[in-house]
């Protein structure tokens, strides 16, 4: 028989194996790119920069509106189950003393040889079920009969009360679920806008954040609140429309350069609608809270109208104010990059005014 051998393999000629490499290659370039490792990110220039950044800030400034809702609910949420949780308190010290007098009368009964019907009130162990009883009605005098009649009425109201603290501690809860997703959002927005300004130079962060802004924008708040703030705030306070935008107006002017904070509402660090409340506050004058509710909070006046004092709001959502000081400026706290500041009102979307007094 003849030997059965294994056929030769022939060797690649040259352009085959070529052609094999190539096709390698590209395998491997294509397995690269779906892994994602193989091409970095497209280098933005300060310009597209600017233009994320700044629609991370107004974002992230449209979230702090919801949160400073959120949280201004919350805050009232708490005050009133505090407040129920106290009378609840109060109540039951009341029945307590109650039925002590109750006890009080039932004991002297007791030793006058008669088991009066209160001591079995002061002995159940359901007080308002043995209290239902007709039989006890038509056995007790008048004046134990009253006092019943309170002891039942403060069961009654605890138990409201309680019911009422419940209802508040589950709306708590909720505005505080809340306050967690907003919080999330802002630091997310946020952290996004320092991760692309990372990516610049010193000098391009520089650019970037001072513009949009004036001069005087730029200016350390040891010069704001000198050189600039005094008569630049008292020229705008005497075109205020009264005194107590005069007031606030000059209260703006003080807090030139102090640190943008979202949720805070001053002395020392503001967000937007924080300023305009803790302006007015030192006027005298109380505002809401968000920007939402603060352009409701007075007249509204057309952008020919303004004087100092006015609230000036921004975006199609509210979600920016500031106070108008005069000659196109307004002082307003900007994002977590800039501080309380002067700057034109034409920067923004202009979205309506408000004249607060």
């Amino acid at each position: 028989m003849a030997a059965h051998r294994k056929p030769r393999q022939r060797s690649l000629s040259g352009n085959t194996a070529r052609t094999a490499a190539t096709i390698a290659l590209a395998g491997a370039a294509t397995a690269t790119g779906f892994d994602g490792t193989s091409h970095a990110e497209p280098q933005l220039t300060p310009t597209q920069v600017k233009a994320k950044v700044d629609k991370l800030y107004q974002e992230a400034e449209v979230a702090t509106e919801k949160y400073d809702g959120a949280k201004e609910k919350a805050d009232a949420a708490e005050k009133q189950l505090n407040t129920l949780r106290d009378e609840a308190a109060r109540k039951t010290e009341k029945l307590n003393s109650a039925r002590d007098s109750l006890g009080y009368v039932a004991a002297a009964q007791y030793r006058s040889g008669g088991m009066d019907p209160a001591v079995q009130l002061m002995l159940s162990s359901n007080p308002e079920r043995y209290l239902d009883g007709a039989e006890f009605a038509d056995r007790v005098g008048h004046r134990q009969t009253a006092a019943v009649a309170l002891v039942r009425q403060q069961l009654r109201e605890i138990e409201q009360l309680r019911g009422a603290a419940h209802i508040e501690l589950t709306s708590l809860k909720s505005r505080q679920a809340e306050l967690g997703r907003q919080k999330k959002t802002i630091n997310g927005k946020l952290d996004q806008a320092r991760r692309l300004l990372s990516g610049l130079t010193p000098q391009q962060r520089v650019q970037v954040v001072e513009a949009g802004g004036t001069g005087r924008a730029s200016r350390s708040a040891t010069a704001a609140r000198g050189a600039l703030a005094a008569p630049a705030s008292s020229a705008a306070a005497s075109d205020a429309p009264n005194s107590r935008a005069a007031a606030a107006v000059s209260y703006a002017y003080q807090k030139l350069g102090s640190p943008y904070v979202w949720g805070a509402t001053g002395p020392n660090a503001f967000d937007c609608s924080g300023l305009v409340q803790a302006a007015y506050s030192s006027a005298g004058v109380s505002l809401p809270r968000t920007t939402y509710a603060q352009i409701n909070a007075g007249q509204r006046v057309s952008r020919s109208e303004l004087r100092p004092g006015d609230l000036v709001f921004f975006y199609s959502g509210i979600s920016h104010v500031g106070i108008y000081v005069g000659d196109g400026q307004m002082i307003h706290a900007p994002n977590p990059t800039a501080p309380v500041r002067l700057a034109p009102i034409d920067q923004m979307p202009f979205a309506g005014a408000t004249r607060v007094v």
